[in-house]
């Protein structure tokens, strides 16, 4: 089939570090082709960052004949817009932690976590919207008196398509998916409490309208629909395909598990947040602010590469000689200690050797975010087999340490930018209508569960150690 037959959408992954973006054939979720635009680091950003890398990312006419786009985009995101819809301030991220007194404030006036576990299945944590919105009113009241709206990275960067390439201008808009990360959206009735917007400020703020699973934000000058689009997890939930009994685990800046649901949870703790999917049911998810760059810092610790560490951490045997990592570098979100640092625990003059710090690392990694799956089980959510995803598992001993320790069979998705893939599949269902497409996923290996009385004494010794240092 030459391109000309093709009918092409494009997905956009407006993530943390870069903008990805895929062009697919619409009918069976080949990529075409792609490209890439890179994002400051930071934990604020002014978004015309966002926009330079999504043009660096679609130069070269890569949108050339797409018929279709939707946005995925990171989640919490707080991009506030005066009057006249300019940025009043940098974007304050998921990952900027400043807003942790401010959460601690939001639980404790609403009556405690339970409470906002009823009420909208979230429960304030730094990383939330709602905790954002509070910081910045109560820490830079001048500026915060300027902003009239509060839109997410996904909404802001859809809105900037539609108003730079002719757009009309029907307003904001965003999905169920992302809105119900920002701690004012009751995924479970499909509405915001504004309400609990007004507890966070003591004010209104105009937010953007909830469009449906495949319903239209509006159309470019050219033509190309613009779907919907989704917070980044929702979009990978998409690209990946996901049926009863899988669970993600996602291995990225962050650590992420999830899975689709039927029913909206409410748990009281904070681990697992509600959210709302990119179908129309749920995605409760687990986040973890720790997850591939522990590997980094330790290759860098032990002065080698990524690739040694990996080479040492396979030369050590399961539970790292009785080393074990709390790999809170950077705090962490769950559980709840964004002020925590990380735990090494079990050294001693025998087992103090680089390949077992090497596997120290790598296996604190895996059950630092494998402890979502556990919420996630908690909560109701069958476990049938784990995805993993991200960046770090181009690892062999990421891999292998899953299959280990995790207790369940082991998916590796083939490598691929499943957020964009995921919002590229949305495109195309917005473009079409009727069932979401059917596109296959590769798979680039398998790996049975290894359970052994070892293992288990392996992730006992990981919550002892948790339950020991911080309660």
């Amino acid at each position: 089939m030459t391109g000309a037959d093709r009918t092409l959408v494009a997905g956009v992954d407006t993530s943390t570090q870069s903008c990805k973006v895929v062009v697919c054939d619409a009918d069976t979720g080949e990529v075409v082709r792609e490209g890439r635009g890179t994002h400051p680091s930071g934990t604020e950003v002014d978004p015309q960052d966002w926009w330079d890398a999504f043009e660096e990312a679609t130069a070269d006419g890569l949108l050339e004949d797409v018929a279709a786009l939707s946005v995925g985009g990171q989640q919490h995101g707080m991009v506030l817009l005066d009057e006249d819809d300019a940025v009043v301030r940098p974007a304050l991220l998921w990952n900027d932690t400043r807003s942790a007194h401010a959460a601690r404030s939001l639980v404790d006036e609403l009556g405690g976590a339970q409470a906002w576990a009823d009420r909208v299945g979230v429960v304030p944590l730094a990383a939330i919207t709602v905790s954002k919105l509070r910081w910045s009113a109560e820490q830079e009241p001048d500026v915060f008196a300027r902003a009239r709206t509060c839109v997410l990275p996904h909404d802001w960067l859809t809105g900037q398509i539609l108003r730079r390439h002719g757009g009309r201008d029907a307003g904001w808009v965003t999905d169920r998916g992302d809105a119900s990360g920002t701690g004012y959206f009751d995924a479970a009735s499909g509405d915001y409490d504004r309400d609990l917007l007004r507890l966070a400020v003591n004010r209104d703020l105009e937010l953007p309208e909830v469009l449906g699973p495949h319903e239209e934000a509006g159309r470019t000058a050219s033509g190309m629909v613009l779907g919907p689009g989704t917070g980044d997890n929702a979009a990978a939930a998409l690209g990946l395909g996901l049926r009863p009994g899988d669970v993600v685990m996602s291995l990225g800046t962050s650590g992420t598990a999830f899975a689709r649901h039927d029913s909206p949870s409410h748990d009281a703790t904070g681990e697992v947040a509600s959210y709302a999917d990119a179908t129309g049911t749920f995605l409760p998810l687990v986040c973890t602010l720790n997850a591939a760059r522990v590997l980094t810092a330790g290759a860098h610790a032990l002065g080698t590469d990524l690739a040694g560490l990996e080479d040492l951490a396979l030369q050590a045997e399961l539970g790292a000689g009785g080393l074990t990592l709390l790999p809170y570098l950077d705090g962490e979100r769950t559980p709840n200690l964004p002020d925590a640092t990380g735990t090494l625990s079990g050294l001693t003059r025998d087992n103090l050797t680089p390949a077992n710090l090497a596997r120290a690392m790598v296996e604190g990694m895996v059950l630092g975010v494998g402890a979502g799956v556990d919420s996630l089980a908690r909560e109701g959510v069958t476990v049938e087999r784990i995805h993993l995803i991200g960046g770090a598992v181009a690892s062999r001993a990421v891999r292998e340490i899953a299959a280990d320790l995790l207790g369940v069979p082991v998916v590796v998705p083939a490598a691929g930018e499943y957020v964009a893939l995921g919002a590229a599949r949305q495109a195309a269902w917005t473009l079409r209508g009727g069932e979401l497409p059917d596109w296959p996923v590769p798979t680039s290996a398998r790996l049975e569960a290894r359970p052994s009385e070892h293992a288990t004494d392996v992730v006992g010794r990981y919550r002892e150690l948790v339950r020991t240092v911080h309660g």
